[in-house]
């Protein structure tokens, strides 16, 4: 099938997006676990499989649009040199993949591709969970203050 130009296009930008979530995440992760907080280090674990298995589907449909999937090109990544900013640049990661996801979701949507639109809604769905999540520990650091709430994410 030959997909909408503007839509593959589209789905690569959300790619290079998926990628570098997923080597953000697993370096905070490796980094929460050298630090000893297993807690922590299983939840940006968590999210970095997520934004894989993201990545995976988008590189489905691309190739079932009869697009080419770049996989060379990442967008930027941010690394915390602390759980806080860790925490942070993820929020700020994610804010920028809902964005993005709603206006891929409008293009579908525009160009009448519908089940291209369900993938990017589910994909959507995820990105909103994680939102949930990241802004979670925001609040617990807030609210406990940082030194008790990294006592909490000890295994």
């Amino acid at each position: 099938m030959q997909g909408n130009p503007k839509l593959i296009e589209t789905l690569n930008a959300l790619l290079a997006d998926e990628l570098a979530a997923i080597n953000q995440y697993i370096v905070h992760a490796e980094m929460c676990e050298d630090w000893g907080y297993g807690k922590l280090h299983e939840g940006f674990e968590k999210r970095s499989i997520d934004e894989m298995k993201h990545a995976e589907k988008l590189i489905g449909r691309i190739l079932f649009l009869g697009g080419t999937p770049i996989v060379t090109e990442l967008s930027k990544i941010h690394i915390g040199e602390n759980v806080p900013k860790q925490v942070a640049y993820d929020r700020a990661a994610e804010e920028g993949a809902i964005k993005a996801y709603n206006d891929a979701i409008a293009l579908a949507e525009e160009v009448r591709d519908n089940a291209t639109k369900d993938i990017l809604i589910q994909i959507l769905n995820d990105e909103d969970r994680h939102m949930d999540e990241l802004e979670e520990l925001l609040d617990q650091i807030e609210q406990m203050t940082l030194p008790i709430f990294l006592t909490t994410q000890v295994d």
